[in-house]
């Protein structure tokens, strides 16, 4: 396969919009054919995220029933899992260094690996390696869609782009929950849904080989040379401290309440509401494919009312998903609290990686999303779901994760209060300081 770009992108930038109505917009700036290609690669490899970040999920009951695990030590291995979220913080920050396109190739070919890895586990602790290892690369590949997906579109469809891509993760998501009580009926049991789940990934893994670098990277390189190495703590001593800083806390008050509501619910709706597999895979199915419309409108919505009402809006909803979620005791309040989760654990990625991309320049893009994300936030991703595991012991998880659903909305107090509106303006603009 050739590259995909043989042409320029053909696109200079679309008018300065920031101060023009809504109704006085012009249309959207098209699309080049490159730009639909990678819209379509970046889409399919986000939807395999879904896939493989769900997945555990669905297989957490039956997992500890093979391992022998309490609830307490469930929560431990999801928490032990979730460090490798962490710890794609080193290979986040390598974009800088070694480029967009290079980075992407190893994430997908590692998690691709690691994937199948975690269907051969014998054990606790292998399965807990492979999938610290399988996520850490598959959170390094999708952060590093995300400054893709930033780079290298038009700055009036910017949101547009990154709602759509990530909505795919969500339908990844419904795949791997339609088809998991099935898999977890076959000969191998939980093992299946990585088995499956690792086929479309080596596909995924050949095609990716089209793929060019970002033309913003690109650029910097011919005139500035390649990004210096730098030591960890670099941009901590940089004007831009305090935006990773603030940036590091939003995603970290987020992560702690949507990783764990989706990651637990079904703990939850089999514990303490009598589900049956069956039962539970309908109801995260109906919920997902409820969520769809709303989820693909979000880039959207991001694009046409701004970033900071969109944040408010969604971050809103998506307490009121989570305290439902696990509060409600009929099946189909259950689903439609649930419903409204899954949306909004999908839609407040757009919202921040959007934040993420459009607040740092490209030399530091890379570093500021490996440590605000990966290194900040998900701190809130590793230490919750154990802390929360500790806490089912003794109040059960529906009071336990419950108690999350007030994290959104101080993240929505923060976006309001600290961050600039950036929709609808070019990286350069949205980078400056004030």
């Amino acid at each position: 396969m050739g590259p995909w770009r043989n042409e320029g992108l053909g696109w200079d930038g679309p008018p300065d919009v920031s101060d023009v109505a809504v109704s006085a917009r012009p249309p959207p700036t098209p699309f080049t054919p490159y730009q639909k290609r990678l819209f379509f690669f970046l889409s399919v490899a986000t939807f395999f995220d879904g896939y493989d970040l769900i997945a555990i999920t669905q297989i957490l009951p039956n997992l500890r029933a093979d391992f022998g695990l309490s609830k307490a030590a469930g929560g431990m291995l999801v928490a032990g899992v979730n460090l490798g979220a962490v710890a794609a913080w080193l290979l986040v920050r390598r974009a800088d260094r070694w480029g967009r396109r290079r980075l992407l190739a190893i994430t997908i070919a590692g998690y691709t690996l690691f994937t199948v890895a975690s269907g051969l586990a014998p054990d606790p602790v292998s399965f807990g390696i492979a999938q610290f290892l399988a996520r850490m690369f598959l959170l390094a590949e999708w952060a590093v869609a995300m400054v893709y997906a930033a780079e290298e579109f038009p700055a009036d469809r910017r949101g547009f782009v990154i709602g759509v891509i990530q909505a795919f993760s969500s339908l990844g998501a419904v795949l791997c929950a339609a088809l998991a009580p099935t898999l977890l009926a076959t000969a191998f049991g939980w093992r299946t849904v990585y088995f499956v789940g690792a086929i479309p990934l080596l596909l995924l893994a050949w095609a990716r080989r089209g793929l060019l670098e970002t033309r913003r990277f690109s650029e910097q390189v011919a005139s500035q040379g390649a990004v210096a190495p730098r030591p960890l703590t670099a941009i901590w001593r940089g004007p831009y401290a305090r935006r990773v800083l603030l940036m590091g806390v939003i995603w970290m008050l987020i992560y702690a309440c949507t990783q764990n509501a989706i990651t637990f619910w079904k703990e939850f709706a089999v514990a303490e509401r009598g589900f049956s597999d069956a039962q539970v895979g309908t109801s995260i199915s109906i919920a997902a494919l409820a969520a769809m419309p709303l989820v693909f409108f979000v880039g959207k919505l991001l694009d046409w009312i701004g970033r900071r009402p969109g944040a408010v809006l969604i971050f809103g909803v998506t307490a009121l998903g989570v305290f439902g979620c696990y509060t409600f005791h009929a099946q189909w309040a259950l689903t439609a609290g649930l419903a409204l989760g899954v949306f909004g654990a999908t839609a407040v990625l757009p919202v921040l990686s959007a934040f993420n991309t459009e607040l740092f320049p490209t030399e530091l893009r890379g570093d500021a999303m490996g440590w605000a994300n990966n290194g900040i936030g998900r701190i809130g991703h590793v230490l919750s779901p154990a802390l929360l595991g500790v806490a089912a012991e003794t109040f059960g998880w529906g009071a336990a994760v419950r108690f999350t659903a007030i994290l959104p909305i101080l993240a929505a107090v923060l976006v309001v209060l600290l961050l600039p509106e950036t929709a609808g303006k070019e990286l350069e603009e949205t980078a400056a300081l004030d």
